[in-house]
């Protein structure tokens, strides 16, 4: 028999967690949330620090190859993916951004040639923004107190934080108090997604509440295969459950993916969806020709400078031996210390050229060395500090192609960072003029070597080296099934986030919008399903004409 839901939901990452609980708080309607992860129920996942144990791969984490990439040389990079029920929320580094009303704006003019508009303009965005903002600090036109997602200051700042912040300053660059203020620029403290040292992830603020709810079916380590496609309408999707039995699920109305960028142009080109040409060649019937689907990929490029310390300063060793026991003792007795603290707690937007200009750097501030796996062979790790440097709106451009009609396949992924010349030359720029932050103020009275940059390659050529050699993911992959105006042919999705030419398929994840934002893009991923929800419980939408109430129990 197959199970009937009135909605599937294929992905619970951030989107995914998202659009499943309101369409079934809100709309009352049965849902099936379909994950290819595990719980996000672990006491790693929950403390904020536990980023760094998970970062560098396990059962949580899907870690991408990149094909080798030619503008790096031919550098193969990873690219870390949540595998667990909230996605990158529930692994992440909990930064909160929103990005720049200039982002919105530019795509609410991209795409207001739709036959059936709706706004994505700054205001409406951030009415939802605020909708779903508990803030531990702020309120009023730009901040929201009551909402699902705890947002908090930094429960922990070292001391390494507050120098970076004070030589950031030293070099002109102005104190700013709150970067989704009325102004991004400038130098200061992160907010975060957590609260009292607990992650606030899609998962635990959206579906932990609805745990009981009978009108919401979970099925974790599960993965689709393709959606069912008939008559030119989506009515399901097969899948693959956590016992390996294969299983049919059917939706009387929208069958919405939310699997990520990487993942969600996979999904739609195993189901037919995509360049035709591509799917012929791997024996795929088509069902549309949607040359845009797995094009347009683009990801916030960072790469990290680092610096030793001549003493002991910052986290190095924190978390291992009796300095781990004693953190951990007073994080459980008295909710203090370093465990309440991701370790980047500060942060600056600048543009290096012109400080009063738009920034086009955003920066990090890490009290440890970060080290890659090939400086770990050449360096001794000790007390130290990092700052990366985040390029705000790249212009390069890459793909994501299927490897092969099998679904266990992970698909072909070329970003293609930093192979715009234009991206190369603004971040050099910002690693110049950062990198002065480790010599001068009162970071420079601590900083017993730079490591990287050396001291003697900083030319054009050198610098170039080091990116190339250093520059990865910030984590932010975007953009590849992007909505766009009707007449945009590698557009792959409408306004209201419909996959052209199928009827009752949407996208919902960030392969939706139209262009990256300046900033860390996890809470936009909540917005853009909750702006999805919006849509199909809408009277006026298409959907809600054909909407019939599912009667079946669920899987």
């Amino acid at each position: 028999m197959k199970a009937e839901f009135d909605h599937i939901v294929v992905g619970g990452g951030a989107s995914g967690c998202v659009v499943a609980a309101e369409l079934v708080a809100r709309g009352d309607r049965k849902v099936l949330l379909i994950e290819g992860g595990h719980s996000h129920r672990h006491p790693l996942i929950d403390m904020p620090p536990g980023i760094f144990k998970l970062i560098s791969g396990n059962k949580y984490m899907t870690v991408h190859q990149t094909a080798p990439q030619d503008q790096l040389n031919g550098r193969v990079h990873d690219i870390p993916q949540g595998n667990v029920l909230g996605g990158g929320s529930s692994v992440n580094a909990q930064v909160y951004m929103r990005g720049r009303p200039s982002d919105y704006e530019a795509w609410d003019s991209a795409l207001a040639n739709n036959a059936d508009p709706v706004s994505w303009g700054w205001q409406t965005m951030l009415s939802c923004f605020r909708d779903m903002e508990d803030n531990n600090r702020l309120n009023g036109e730009l901040h929201g107190v009551g909402g699902p997602l705890k947002v908090s200051d930094p429960g922990y700042v070292d001391v390494a934080s507050r120098w970076f912040l004070q030589s950031v300053q030293q070099l002109g660059v102005p104190f700013n108090s709150d970067f989704n203020g009325a102004s991004q620029a400038g130098v200061g403290f992160y907010q975060f997604m957590n609260r009292d040292g607990q992650r606030s992830s899609a998962a635990t603020a959206y579906i932990d509440p609805l745990r009981h709810n009978p009108n919401l079916t979970v099925s974790l380590r599960s993965r689709v295969g393709s959606v069912l496609i008939e008559n030119g309408t989506a009515c399901g999707v097969r899948y693959t459950d956590a016992s390996g039995a294969e299983k049919v699920a059917r939706a009387r109305s929208d069958v919405i993916l939310a699997a990520g960028a990487l993942i969600t142009p996979k999904l739609l080109m195993l189901s037919g969806i995509g360049p035709a040409d591509e799917l012929l060649g791997h024996g795929i019937p088509v069902a549309v020709d949607l040359p845009g689907v797995g094009r347009n990929l683009v990801d916030h490029p960072e790469i990290p400078m680092i610096a030793q310390f001549k003493g002991r300063h910052g986290y190095f060793g924190e978390g291992e031996g009796w300095r781990m026991l004693r953190n951990g003792l007073n994080f459980k007795l008295f909710g203090t210390g370093p465990i309440n603290t991701v370790g980047f707690e500060a942060g600056a937007f600048i543009n290096p050229v012109d400080i009063d200009a738009t920034p086009t750097i955003q920066a990090f501030c890490i009290p440890i060395m970060y080290l890659d796996h090939a400086l770990r062979r050449e360096i001794r790790e000790a007390s130290g500090i990092t700052i990366t440097t985040v390029l705000c709106k790249p212009r390069s451009r890459g793909t994501v192609k299927l490897r092969s009609a099998n679904p266990a396949d992970l698909p072909v992924v070329s970003p293609n960072l930093l192979k715009h010349p234009d991206d190369m030359r603004d971040v050099i720029d910002g690693q110049r003029f950062l990198r002065r932050a480790f010599l001068e103020g009162p970071l420079g009275k601590h900083v017993e070597r730079v490591i990287a940059p050396e001291d003697n390659k900083l030319d054009q050529a050198s610098m170039e080296a080091h990116c190339k050699r250093f520059v990865k993911t910030d984590y932010h992959p975007c953009s590849t099934a992007r909505m766009g105006a009707d007449g945009d042919e590698t557009a792959v999705l409408d306004s209201r986030l419909r996959v052209r030419g199928i009827d009752n398929l949407r996208v919902c994840d960030m392969s939706a919008p139209p262009d990256l934002i300046a900033g860390n893009t996890n809470a936009l991923a909540m917005v853009l399903g909750k702006r999805c929800a919006d849509f199909i419980l809408e009277p006026t939408d298409h959907s809600r004409e054909r909407f019939q109430p599912a009667e079946t129990e669920g899987v």
